[in-house]
């Protein structure tokens, strides 16, 4: 399908119901009991690091996982499911696979980055992780759609990394940066060309704590787009505070909406960070002020480590909040993120069903 019918086609959907994203990767991956050595597997079974908390590497050593979660949201109501690729780049996984040079005294500079760049054995892991993560979501989705009669979608995840191009780590020096924009823009290139050879039909630069590290990524986008000759539609989310700004980058959404309009995307929104009730007046704001659609996918409340998922709010709860913020015109994507299981998804579903979703000005 060529881009312009496949936005049409989505626009059209949007133009009619509150479309449904999915839920939390990290929070529904704990719920599998899995251990250090089912993260690993035979294939990373040495590796001199820890790889349990690197959801990404599961995409390759516990792919049945992975794809049982992805179907597992498509079949409680998601529309789109994002793959399992928000630390699919070089950078994010040098994290695992690189000794940290604090650790003997150096610093991580742009010159230990450049390394990371042009490290065969990190460069070949993200592309197989963004690759393979956009297959396993596809076949869910593509299943799931046959089985259901209801078209499913994919969307290619793209984090914010570990590092910020905003602020600098040095309070003796205010100008340096551990990393450079052209760095930055090389990692997410390799990653959006992954996530479009796996086969997703959305791109999605999310929980953006570092605006200028998303400006990056938006430049990825863009690039490889005219090298390619392809195109995708684009859904752009940020992460605030309880101020209401990127938590790095400090910038308001009315400003956020400001840099990024310019990249025409199909969707701008708020995600993670905060619950439902802490993030409404910002995506009411982010609403009056956008001149596209509208998404927003908040965490099962503030964190609480004795609560089954972590998070306080409960599936009902989150289908009251999001049901609330669809009868009040705020929303054309739903969903949530850290602690937001299935089964929140479920009743997110239920409680935007039949709601009219919000006019996009025009």
């Amino acid at each position: 399908m060529a881009q312009e019918d496949f936005t049409a086609e989505l626009e059209s959907e949007l133009e009619q119901r509150i479309m449904v994203l999915d839920g939390a990767m990290g929070t529904t991956i704990r719920s599998y009991g899995l251990d250090e050595t089912a993260a690993r597997g035979d294939r990373y079974a040495n590796n001199e690091k820890d790889l349990l908390n690197n959801g990404d590497i599961l995409s390759i050593t516990q792919p049945q996982v992975i794809a049982d979660i992805h179907k597992r949201f498509y079949e409680a109501g998601s529309d789109i499911c994002e793959t399992n690729t928000f630390s699919a780049t070089g950078i994010a996984q040098s994290e695992f696979f690189v000794e940290d040079p604090r650790e003997k005294g150096g610093r991580k500079d742009p010159e230990f980055f450049q390394k990371i760049l042009e490290n065969d054995f990190l460069n070949e892991l993200a592309w197989e992780m963004n690759v393979k993560g956009s297959q396993l979501a596809r076949k869910m989705a593509d299943d799931i759609g046959t089985d259901t009669g209801v078209k499913r979608y994919v969307a290619g995840a793209i984090g914010p990394l570990t590092v910020s191009l905003s602020n600098s780590p040095d309070a003796e020096d205010a100008s340096f940066r551990v990393v450079t924009f052209d760095q930055v823009l090389e990692a997410y290139r390799k990653q959006v060309r992954g996530l479009i050879e796996g086969g997703c039909d959305i791109l999605m630069i999310e929980t953006i704590f570092d605006s200028l590290n998303a400006k990056a990524a938006a430049v990825a986008v863009r690039e490889i787009f005219d090298e390619d000759n392809v195109s995708l539609p684009v859904i752009i989310s940020a992460a605030v505070g309880l101020g209401g700004e990127t938590m790095i980058s400090a910038q308001k959404v009315g400003a956020l909406w400001n840099a990024f309009a310019h990249s025409k995307p199909l969707a701008i929104g708020l995600n993670c960070s905060l619950g439902p009730d802490l993030m409404r007046p910002f995506l009411e704001e982010l609403s009056e002020v956008s001149g596209t659609y509208i998404s927003a996918y908040p965490n099962a409340g503030l964190p609480n480590p004795l609560a089954p998922t972590g998070f306080d709010l409960e599936p009902l709860h989150m289908k009251e909040y999001m049901k609330e913020f669809a009868q009040s015109g705020l929303l054309n994507f739903a969903g949530g993120c850290c602690g937001n299981t299935p089964e929140h998804v479920r009743a997110i579903a239920e409680g935007v069903r039949g709601v009219a979703p919000r006019k996009v000005p025009r």
